[in-house]
């Protein structure tokens, strides 16, 4: 299997599956004299977690994170800083139930990547998805915590807006709200509705889609290239790069193909010496380029593929047959979604940043 890799000049590569011993990451491109600690990573790993409240998955994994490689005591400090050489990360598996998914061993499960996988490769591991599998996420997840040294002094930030056909209300964002809440949810009113939702919504046996914002803070006006290396480009690329992710917008996105020119427009006036926009429709990003701005990236996920309500599908031998899948799954896949989506764009702009101080200083 190829592609298992993302970035140029900060390269993250993952690797392992679901009911495998361990899935893991090298990190390479970082540069040298940062400090970094498996704490610094941990606190990150700690909030995409699994089996922390009965709106996730009950997959008990403690997601424990070790450096194998990359850091070093420095003798001025006594801390722990990188080398500058590759960063090798280790999660182990410790929860997996593999004969949970022994009855869909030869059944493809619709909506998942149980068929493409069969199709492309001629085997696939039934367990949990193998490589399909949102565990995987967590190593995007560690490989963002040692990005965010990088890029320090950008603030990243990310909530769920919407769950299944219910938006947050705008006027009661309160950014302090999103740490209170099972959800990463900005309005309190809203995350107290989603409780009952989903709860109905899992008891159902069934999921739901969610739509996350992730926000950067302090990413300074020139990131990015104006043709092949766009920074909204390559944005849409990690976030679509995600499980289950089927849309990704920057700024207003689609609702900017209502607007005319001139509400679409971000105006710039001249305020205390320099530039300053009026608004932020086009999401930070111009040309290309990043403005100065918050680099705004909304992203869509679909509802969890394996649900308890039967399905039609066939059988690897091509017979028809229905299906349901039993086991531990996010009623709404889209929660724990939002720390990746903080890690991708960390990942993104820590490689964007290193391109940019190559080519201009």
């Amino acid at each position: 299997m190829s592609h298992n890799s993302f970035g140029h000049l900060f390269r993250v590569t993952t690797f392992g599956e679901s009911h495998g011993p361990a899935i893991g990451c090298v990190v390479d491109g970082c540069p040298p004299g940062l400090k970094l600690t498996a704490d610094d990573i941990q606190a990150f790993l700690d909030k995409r977690r699994p089996g922390q409240n009965r709106f996730t998955t009950q997959r008990q994994e403690p997601d424990a994170v070790k450096i194998l490689s990359g850091v070093f005591e420095d003798e001025r400090t006594g801390g722990q800083v990188t080398t500058g050489t590759p960063i090798a990360l280790v999660i182990e598996n410790v929860d997996q139930r593999s004969k949970d998914y022994g009855a869909i061993r030869d059944s493809f499960r619709p909506g998942h990547a149980d068929f493409t996988y069969q199709a492309k490769y001629g085997v696939r591991d039934y367990r949990g998805g193998g490589r399909s599998s949102a565990r995987e996420t967590a190593c995007r997840v560690a490989a963002g915590a040692v990005a965010r040294k990088v890029i320090a002094g950008v603030s990243i930030r990310g909530a769920l807006v919407q769950m299944g056909p219910h938006k947050i209300d705008r006027k009661n964002w309160d950014d302090t709200e999103i740490d209170r809440n099972p959800f990463f949810c900005p309005d309190a009113k809203a995350a107290k509705d989603w409780e009952a939702y989903l709860d109905g919504v899992r008891k159902a046996g069934s999921s739901c889609g969610a739509i996350i914002e992730v926000t950067a803070t302090g990413v300074p006006a020139g990131w990015g290239a104006p043709i092949y290396g766009k920074l909204d480009s390559e944005l849409a690329s990690a976030m679509m790069s995600i499980n289950a992710v089927k849309g990704v917008e920057i700024g207003a996105g689609f609702a900017s193909a209502a607007y005319s020119g001139e509400q679409n427009a971000d105006e710039i006036r001249m305020r205390h010496g320099k530039p300053e926009f009026q608004s932020n429709h086009a999401g930070g990003i111009l040309g290309g380029i990043s403005t100065g701005q918050d680099v705004v990236v909304r992203f869509a996920v679909k509802p969890t593929s394996s649900i308890l309500t039967p399905r039609q599908t066939v059988t690897k031998s091509g017979e028809d047959t229905d299906i349901l899948t039993k086991g531990r799954h996010d009623p709404c896949v889209g929660i724990r979604a939002v720390p990746v989506g903080e890690a991708m764009m960390a990942i993104v702009l820590a490689d964007q940043f290193l391109r940019h101080r190559g080519q201009v200083g």
